[in-house]
Formats: C-alpha cells, sequence, structure tokens
C-alpha cells in the first residue's frame, strides 16, 4: 500500500484507476530522459512503445493519455465514414465513451447482447456482418474487451471469434485496458504465465489497446498496438484527437516501470477479490458473483436491496470507498491489502446486520 492511500485511512474499492505511484515509480518518473514526442525524440515513449510492442508480438505502438482515445485510434484506423463496428453492449468502447467512434468519426457501431459470460454468440456475429449493399453500412471491424466487467473471456472462444471476424474480412480490435488482469487469469488455469498468456491473447488481433493506469497502477495512458502501417494511421487520429504530448517520457517511464514490476503482483488482486467474496458469502439478500479477477459485483435482493440506498454512505463514512446501488462493484488493487478487505467485509456485514 502506498503512503498516500496508507495516510488517508481509507480503503478505495471503487476502480483500479485511483492507484498512486509508488516511491519506486516516481523515481523512474524523475530519472526519465525527456524529448520531444511530436518530433518522435523522446526516448523513454519510444522505449515503451518498443517494449509493449515487442511483449504482445506487433511491430509498432503508440502512446496514448487515455484508453478511451486509443480505442478511439483504433477504430478511426481501421474503418472509414459509413463503416461500422460489431461490438458487445457492455463493451467500454460502445458504452462507456461517448459515442466517440460515431461522433468523431461517423463510424456505426452494431452492439450485439453478451452471453453470460461475456461472450458475443458466434451466430449473431455472423448475422450482424452486413452485405455489400448500398442500403447497409460497410461491416469492417469486430471489437472485444477482455477482460469485460473483470470476466476472462475463454480463450477458445476468443480463437473462434477472431477466427470468424477475419474469414469474413473484418479487421479484430481488442479493449485490453485489462489485458494483464486477463492474461494473470488465463495463466492460473493454464500454468503458464501472465506474459505469455497476454501475447497468445493478443495476437488474435489486429490491434490491441493496453492501459497502464489501471491494475498495472500507472497514473496516466494507455498503448495501442498494430503494425507499422496501422499505427502510421493511429498517429494521425491521435493528433486530430489532441493526444500528441510533448515531453510525455516522464509518463511512459511511469508505464515501462510498471511493466517490469507490476504485470506478476496482479494475481495478488485476483486473490484479495477472491478473499472479499468468500467473506461476504452467506449474507441474506447479498448475492455474490465469483470474481474471476479483480473485480467482484455484488447484487442486493429483499431486504438488503431496500436497505441499499444507505450502504455507500454508510461506507465511507466508515473509510471504505465504493461504486454502485443495486449493483455493487468492488475492484482491489495494489493500493489494497489484506487488512483493508478485512475491514470492508466486517464494515458490509455489520451494516446489513445492523
Amino acid at each position: 500500500m502506498t503512503m498516500a492511500t496508507a495516510a488517508a485511512g481509507r480503503v478505495d474499492l471503487r476502480s483500479d484507476t485511483v492507484t498512486q505511484p509508488t516511491a519506486a515509480m516516481r523515481e523512474a518518473m524523475l530519472a526519465a530522459p525527456l524529448g520531444d514526442d511530436v518530433f518522435g525524440d523522446d526516448p523513454s515513449v519510444n522505449a515503451l512503445q518498443e517494449k509493449i510492442a515487442a511483449m504482445l508480438g506487433f511491430e509498432a505502438a503508440l502512446f496514448v493519455p487515455t484508453g478511451t482515445q486509443s480505442n478511439l485510434c483504433a477504430i478511426l484506423s481501421h474503418c472509414q465514414r459509413g463503416d461500422e463496428y460489431i461490438v458487445g453492449q457492455m463493451n467500454h468502447c460502445y458504452r462507456w465513451e461517448g459515442g466517440g467512434a460515431a461522433v468523431l468519426g461517423s463510424v456505426q457501431p452494431q452492439p450485439l447482447n453478451h452471453q453470460a459470460d461475456g461472450s458475443l454468440a458466434l451466430a449473431e456475429i455472423e448475422a450482424a456482418i452486413k452485405p455489400d449493399d448500398a442500403h447497409f453500412a460497410r461491416s469492417r471491424l469486430l471489437a472485444l474487451e477482455n477482460t469485460l466487467g473483470g470476466k476472462l473471456l475463454p480463450f477458445d472462444y476468443v480463437q473462434q471469434a477472431t477466427a470468424l471476424a477475419a474469414s469474413k474480412g473484418l479487421n479484430r480490435h481488442l479493449d485490453g485496458a485489462r489485458l494483464f488482469n486477463a492474461a494473470t487469469a488465463q495463466a492460473a488455469l493454464t500454468g503458464s504465465d501472465a506474459r505469455t498468456e497476454a501475447r497468445r491473447i493478443a495476437q488474435c488481433f489486429d490491434s490491441v489497446s493496453v492501459c497502464f493506469s489501471k491494475g498495472l497502477g500507472a497514473p496516466v495512458g494507455s498503448a495501442l498496438c498494430g503494425s507499422r502501417e496501422f499505427i502510421a494511421r493511429a498517429h494521425r487520429v491521435r493528433k486530430m484527437a489532441g493526444g500528441a504530448m510533448r515531453q510525455s517520457g516522464v509518463l511512459a517511464a511511469a508505464a515501462s516501470y510498471a511493466l517490469d514490476h507490476n504485470i506478476d503482483r496482479l494475481a495478488q488482486d485476483h486473490a484479495l477479490a477472491a478473499q472479499l467474496a468468500e467473506g461476504l458469502a452467506g449474507l441474506e439478500g447479498v448475492q455474490i458473483e465469483t470474481p474471476q479477477s479483480n473485480m467482484l459485483f455484488v447484487d442486493l435482493t429483499g431486504v438488503a436491496r431496500e436497505r441499499s440506498a444507505g450502504l455507500i454512505p454508510y461506507l465511507a463514512a466508515h473509510g471504505i470507498l465504493s461504486t454502485g446501488l443495486y449493483r455493487l462493484r468492488f475492484v482491489t488493487h495494489l493500493d489494497v491489502d489484506a487488512a483493508g478487505v478485512h475491514r470492508a467485509i466486517a464494515a458490509i456485514r455489520d451494516y446489513f446486520k445492523a
């Protein structure tokens, strides 16, 4: 746990975006050699882009301020005006990014409903692909997200869905904001390691967006990976979207540090989410969705739901920050430890027992 979190005396379970840079990460930021990235001569940015591209098996990468901008650059680089992308109803690049692809790129989303495991049914993907006819938008892209709501997309499904898209002439983009959480969960199933699994997942796609400011603990930034030609197009979109930064190596250094030091520890976050779920099991009206990574979702029914409006303020008064109303979300991360999880369990159990 960082000094900032400990000093605040809070257990912040709202999101893994709330993490503070560790002392070692701050030192790496201070020591970073800098240049002007618009001129392409920031050595720290260049090193990060080369590192993440090589790690995931791509020719090139582009450092951008946010995951939202990374997805926007991807969609607008794969698609033109009048094209469409097939996407899930709950995918971040459709539901949570302000309609950017449609508003800024005139690219139409074709949303599909998710299956229970977060996947999109293969038959529905195929049925959504439009024929080459002037009445329809041109189907150009399949966009998936992994993890999705903390769920790991089964790897055999990822292979099948992306193979289907490729066979129909569609490009394939992965919103891998939490790719390394997905890889950590997948590694636990395969007996492999997170870096190997991240690359296996990424290689099913033509482009992948990775966020550094969630479980990896950097303060800012995402990377978009793809072919050199694709990244050249994305670079132009980044400029249009206002994402060109100058001495951004100070941020890239934090992301690079995160890749070197914070991937292996993600398993700890997953274990803490499981401990939180176990600690809340058995409460009347509290339905636990077994976590697969670092996110725990809780649904309230009956009397528990009737009392739900007061839960988040009660927790906040006891130093526990969370989000949700009828569907609660708790997210573990590098600023949460076992003691914090026990505090959260105790506070939630006390609230519903009162």
